[in-house]
């Protein structure tokens, strides 16, 4: 049963190093969070994730851990953290931080203890195999680094060894299996990374590649689902009240895995990709269902996403985003009114929905190099624009020295800009947060139901006693449909009902109860 607090909860997901810098160095820090709270709170968001913050070389912008119980001395200082912490709580605030479970940075002293060549208790914390020449058949490894005669694992970059959680299956004499000693420390030493920071004061975890413990594992990930229905007990024990949201995409395996919630990621091809990623690569026909007059259809999302909502609606929440730091910003073929209607349809949607940080103005996606690990991504995780000042708003200090640089366009979409106007996207989010807090029926748990998804006709769905109706194309559309004495009680564009009829006007969506 996912934690109580979630029912209406809505995220805001924080970059660190490019939020708010509140000492002039160019990176975001935990200060510039607690200086902006009010203005998350003021959005309508009432819980943060904040990605990784802990020690780190960078390499992978922090999902490359060099020590899990200490804060990256360039957001500031654990204090500072556990102030964050209770600052956001006296605001009604709950605060996820991510949780690398799957990979240690190479500078960890869990890995350097590793590679020695004498046994210790930290030789089987990573996947090794037993000679200098054995390759890890079947996975990505690395040899000819350490005095240790061995090749080890890895996760994901060359920076990253995979930390042992043990095989499904061994058949190998290297591969421990997954209730080996050795394997279990490793659990039992990522829960103790959770309760360190769960006894600070945060309120539960993100977690990073979450489906990527157990090596071997079979498709139901059996290996890795058991561990974590493990730390399930242990925080249902410890910690009734922290909550978990997985990066995996596949909740019915997630949320039967213990997990409280499961991100609705964008993966190629897949049914969120549909909506507003529908291009696959940056030079494909776009079809995406809410770019206008693109011949996007919402069955194509739909198709997937129903299966999944009827199987797990008992079990834990999908979480749907309108972005991360690993996905093209929206506003990379989406204009701020179709994203107006993409967000109206992500906000109202059941589960827990997450905002990316900047998304609210319309932040574009950049074309920028390569930064710690980003690559494409990298155009994602720019500075956030406040105000029409220096480094708009961002930092104080010099331009060389930010992490990314700012929009430089002279119509960059900032906070300060979009709060005067009524009509802007920013305060269409605020309009559509406090209506999702107002109503019952459209917050985590409350019934879901397709009215209509006929191509040519609008999108109508139900959720609780709310009607929602929905164009994104610019031609008005039409549906046979007594809605009897519901009124109108939030609209983008125009919806009207006459005479059994319901017409929705070409990028309009509405609320009616």
């Amino acid at each position: 049963m996912a934690a109580k607090w979630l029912k209406d909860a809505v995220f805001y997901e924080i970059y660190p190093q490019s939020f708010y810098d509140t000492n002039a160095d160019g990176i975001g820090d935990f200060n510039g969070i607690i200086e902006k709270l009010d203005y998350i709170k003021d959005l309508g968001c009432n819980a943060l994730w904040i990605n990784p913050c802990f020690d780190s070389p960078f390499k992978d912008a922090g999902y490359d851990v060099r020590d899990y119980k200490k804060v990256a001395p360039r957001y500031g200082t654990n204090e500072d953290l556990y102030h964050l912490f209770d600052a956001a709580h006296q605001k009604g605030i709950r605060v996820l931080l991510d949780l690398v479970p799957g990979h240690t940075s190479e500078e960890h002293e869990w890995f350097r203890m590793s590679q020695k060549a004498e046994k210790n208790e930290y030789s089987n914390r990573y996947i090794w195999t037993n000679f200098c020449f054995e390759p890890a058949v079947g996975f990505p490894y690395i040899g000819g680094e350490s005095e240790r005669s061995g090749t080890y694992l890895l996760n994901f970059f060359k920076c990253q060894p995979a930390l042992n959680y043990g095989f499904l299956k061994p058949d190998k004499p290297w591969k421990l299996s997954v209730d080996h000693p050795d394997a279990i420390a490793t659990r039992e030493a990522m829960k103790d990374v959770m309760r360190f920071w769960l006894r600070g004061g945060c309120d539960g975890f993100r977690v990073d590649m979450a489906a990527s413990l157990v090596k071997g594992d079979d498709e139901q990930k059996s290996g890795t689902s058991a561990i974590w229905r493990d730390v399930r007990r242990m925080l249902d024990l410890e910690f009734p009240d922290a909550a978990m949201v997985s990066e995996w995409s596949n909740p019915p395996l997630a949320l039967r895995a213990g997990y409280d919630m499961d991100f609705y990621l964008n993966h190629p091809g897949g049914g969120y990709s549909t909506l507003m990623r529908d291009y696959y690569n940056h030079d494909a026909e776009d079809h995406s269902y809410f770019k206008k007059d693109a011949g996007g259809s919402i069955n194509r999302f739909l198709d997937e996403y129903l299966v999944w909502y009827e199987d797990t609606k008992d079990k834990g929440y999908i979480a749907p985003l309108t972005c991360n730091h690993d996905t093209l910003r929206p506003r990379y073929n989406l204009d701020p009114s179709e994203l107006k209607l993409a967000y109206a349809f992500l906000f109202t949607l059941p589960g827990v929905p997450f905002l990316y940080y900047g998304d609210e103005i319309g932040m574009r996606y950049l074309d920028l190099p390569t930064k710690e690990g980003g690559y494409f991504r990298t155009g994602s995780r720019t500075p956030m624009q406040w105000n029409s000042s220096r480094n708009l708003g961002f930092s104080e200090g010099n331009e060389e020295d930010l992490y990314l640089p700012v929009d430089p366009a002279q119509d960059a979409p900032t906070v300060e800009a979009q709060e005067k106007d009524p009509s802007s996207l920013l305060n269409t989010v605020k309009e559509l947060l406090a209506l999702r807090h107002r109503y019952e029926d459209l917050q985590a748990d409350g019934d879901f139901s397709v009215i209509c998804s006929e191509p040519g006709r609008p999108f109508v769905y139900r959720r609780g006693d709310l009607l929602l109706a929905l164009n994104p194309d610019s031609a008005a559309k039409e549906l046979s449909l007594d809605t009897g004495d519901k009124k109108v009680l939030f609209r983008i564009g125009n919806v009207s009902t006459a005479d059994g009829k319901l017409t929705v006007e070409g990028q309009s969506f509405a609320v009616l109860g």
